[in-house]
């Protein structure tokens, strides 16, 4: 049998196939897919849900002339490989090679990078009518799904673009992770009759013979009663004045393309609900698609996943982890605790506590802000929220945590995991700018505890009431190591840091998690006669100045170290600290991340590209040492 996937360079090629040959082209998109992320981690559930629809997305829209917009990115691996990125797919994620998302400045068939959710309505909207502005014939396609439709920036794309005339096709991916339909035989009967020309043309006589009046309201209101009496879900998006079409089986892509080749011809704001089943194709995947939505390493003929370290060593704990089964042990002692997120219990581990106490643990869907405001209310009631958040999600939130909580003076411990660079999630998800934008919010603290027992303490300490509304930001993956990190509580003072080495030389400041790192770098210089004074600060505000003002009469140079971006950051209010204290003897160097986005590669060779991984702080201690 003919290979097909390799024939492809382009959806031009694509189009030559004919109808009969896409099911074979689908097989093997999915066999390459998960050859691919097998050897290669990435996101795979989502991306094997969607690759009948992709096909047939390119089989009948004229991309890149015609715009698709993929929301959220991960589902857009089969995209990807049918624009011309076959054999880069193989290196997908890796560092300086394709990112695991749509970007726009790596293939003019990304009409708009998608690495949240929830944009691509409010984005296509603006292409759309940009087309219409320009008269041209262009079209858009925004497909959203696996949750996307849960975050409130895609109703107010649907309610703006239900009072256009915007030429704009809305698909609906629904995998089951958002909305729960209908389906049976009345439905898709229902769907060949509101996407055929025919009806479609009867349709458009018959309300010009009505004209405009009470003739034609009153049909048009029974007509679309007759509608919700055999479909529910429709009645949202009809009463945005977006025409609902669906659903469908989303794993026939013969279906699909007729389908999509009807709605293609019809106007204004209109919405395909299409069914799939998310890991579709793989069974591990299908089972267990929470598992399987980035499963890192797997055999594929066994669906065994690979840790890929050595099986003797103890693993060590994740930073979320530690989170999660801390944050039951002290909602066990404190009932006023309840915990939250944004459907990322398992990614944040809320979920130890969700088994237990289900009826105080709230996931509240893609939704940042609405959990950041949620969590106001919560804590306006009395009880003292712990928000679990992304760090590069949180941005989202941003406002809500302004007006709703620190305007207000309300106690939310906002819990920022993935804190830091991330690695090959890249530029969208690292969490870059956390310490910055959090430290110029008035009457609020901003901790990163640098081990596993500093955060347990830190989710300790936030409960008492010399605490204000405060952000413990930790990072992705694993801890020190710390094999006992579940120690008796010790209570930590804010702003408060702590000596790690006395040194005579040189101070380094570090915060957070780098801190690891510095420690090292620390050791390694001493070997060779550099004495370093390492103190980690464990908060960025309020900031120990006792601490600072030691350093400032007594250092001449001073290193600061963080996971974040250095403006903002501790090297900012180090250095502010510096320049107006009179009689200060230090100059400031800063490591972090600097004022550029950072793209994706394991987290080792980012830190080495922003100049803060042990190799380069010991490089830079030598470097100023060098100097006296």
């Amino acid at each position: 049998m003919e290979n097909l996937i390799k024939s492809i360079e382009s959806p031009e090629d694509l189009k030559k196939l004919r109808l009969e040959q896409l099911p074979q082209l689908c097989d093997e998109l999915r066999k390459y897919i998960i050859e691919s992320c097998s050897r290669n981690p990435g996101h795979l559930g989502a991306s094997l849900g969607t690759i009948e629809l992709t096909v047939a997305i390119h089989y009948v829209y004229d991309a890149p002339k015609d715009k698709i917009i993929w929301d959220v990115g991960h589902q857009a691996y089969a995209h990807k490989i049918l624009t011309g990125r076959r054999e880069a797919f193989l290196k997908n994620r890796c560092y300086n090679e394709l990112s695991g998302f749509p970007k726009m400045d790596e293939s003019p068939y990304d009409a708009f990078g998608t690495g949240h959710s929830s944009t691509s309505i409010s984005a296509g909207l603006g292409y759309a009518i940009a087309a219409s502005m320009r008269k041209s014939d262009d079209k858009v396609v925004a497909v959203i799904g696996d949750g996307s439709l849960t975050a409130g920036l895609a109703y107010e794309g649907m309610n703006n673009a239900g009072g256009t005339n915007a030429d704009m096709l809305i698909i609906l991916n629904d995998n089951k992770m958002s909305i729960e339909p209908n389906v049976g035989g009345l439905h898709n009967s229902l769907l060949k009759l509101t996407t055929s020309p025919r009806y479609n043309k009867l349709k458009l006589k018959a309300w010009r013979t009505l004209g405009s009046g009470a003739i034609r309201d009153a049909v048009q209101r029974f007509v679309r009663a007759g509608k919700r009496l055999v479909i529910r879900n429709s009645t949202l998006f009809q009463s945005l004045n977006i025409r609902y079409f669906g659903p469908v089986e989303g794993h026939d892509v013969i279906q699909l393309v007729k389908t999509l080749k009807r709605l293609k011809h019809l106007h204004g704001p209109r919405l395909l609900h299409v069914l799939t089943v998310k890991g579709k194709g793989y069974a591990p995947a299908e089972n267990d698609q929470t598992t399987w939505h980035a499963p890192g390493l797997f055999d594929v003929e066994t669906g065994l996943r690979l840790t890929g370290g050595d099986p003797g060593t103890p693993a060590k704990t994740r930073f979320q982890d530690v989170f999660g089964h801390t944050l039951l042990e002290l909602a066990h002692s404190n009932p006023a605790i309840v915990g939250i997120t944004p459907a990322m219990p398992t990614g944040c581990s809320l979920n130890i506590m969700m088994k237990e106490m289900p009826d105080r643990c709230f996931d509240v869907g893609i939704a940042e802000q609405h959990a950041v405001t949620f969590s106001a209310g919560l804590a306006a009631a009395g009880y003292l929220p712990y928000c679990n958040i992304y760090s590069s999600f949180m941005q989202r939130a941003y406002d809500s945590v302004i007006h709703d909580v620190a305007i207000q003076n309300l106690k939310v411990v906002f819990c920022l995991d993935r804190g830091g660079l991330v690695g090959e999630d890249g530029v969208t998800h690292h969490g870059a700018y956390d310490l910055a934008y959090f430290n110029c919010v008035p009457d609020m603290y901003v901790a990163a505890p640098m081990d596993e027992v500093e955060l347990r303490n830190m989710l300790y300490s936030a409960q008492d009431k010399r605490y204000k509304t405060i952000s413990i930001r930790y990072p992705r993956g694993t801890g020190s190591g710390i094999k006992d990190w579940r120690r008796p509580f010790t209570y930590m003072e804010p702003g408060k840091a702590r000596l790690l080495n006395e040194g005579k030389d040189i101070a380094l400041l570090s915060l957070g998690s780098a801190g690891l790192m510095g420690a090292a770098a620390v050791a390694k210089v001493a070997e060779n006669g550099i004495s370093v004074q390492h103190y980690d600060m464990r908060f960025l505000k309020p900031i120990d100045e006792d601490v600072l003002e030691h350093i400032s009469r007594n250092y001449q140079n001073v290193i600061t170290l963080e996971d974040g971006c250095l403006i903002g950051g501790l090297y900012s209010m180090v250095s502010v600290y510096m320049a107006s204290h009179p009689g200060t003897i230090s100059k400031v160097t800063g490591l972090g991340i600097p004022d550029r986005f950072i793209q994706h590669g394991k987290t080792k060779q980012l830190y080495h590209e922003c100049g803060y991984d042990t190799e380069s702080i010991v490089k830079a201690i030598e470097t100023i040492a060098g100097k006296f």
